[in-house]
């Protein structure tokens, strides 16, 4: 059984060996779509009971680490210098560095290496995380999908 929760956040990021408007500073409103796959749970008395994983557990895993870490965040590559020594004169601002340009396909990749392991088993139901769709606009996704 496969199972999805999507959840949203606001991020800016910039791509700058880009050729077009993408290597200015610039936001997006990105999706996250999380698809695991398990067994259904078939056991009387369990709150979980007929289910592969309760969703609202899905949702808080995934906004403790990712959501949440990357929300009204500038996501930004590490050796994007200028950008970087921009960010840390504001006091108290909150970046994410990578070690990648942060485009939807290396965040997509991200996410998914993050989550693996968070939701992995975490029933007993042979769960695991899929697939992860990073929705960079509503029209342009990147999904990182277990081989």
């Amino acid at each position: 059984m496969l199972i999805t929760r999507r959840l949203e956040f606001d991020a800016g990021h910039r791509i700058p060996d880009h050729q077009s408007q993408c290597r200015h500073l610039h936001g997006h409103r990105y999706a996250i779509e999380i698809t695991l796959g398990g067994d259904i749970i078939r056991q009387a008395g369990d709150p979980a009971n007929g289910m592969v994983m309760d969703f609202s557990e899905i949702k808080d895993l995934a906004r403790r680490h990712v959501v949440d870490l990357w929300d009204h965040a500038f996501l930004a590559w590490a050796g994007d210098q200028p950008v970087v020594d921009f960010l840390r004169s504001l006091p108290g601002h909150k970046t994410v560095l990578f070690d990648c340009v942060p485009t939807a396909e290396n965040l997509a990749q991200t996410a998914f290496a993050i989550l693996d392991g968070v939701y992995r088993d975490s029933y007993g139901n042979h769960l695991r995380l899929e697939r992860l769709r990073l929705y960079e606009t509503p029209n342009c996704w990147a999904e990182a999908i277990r081989p």
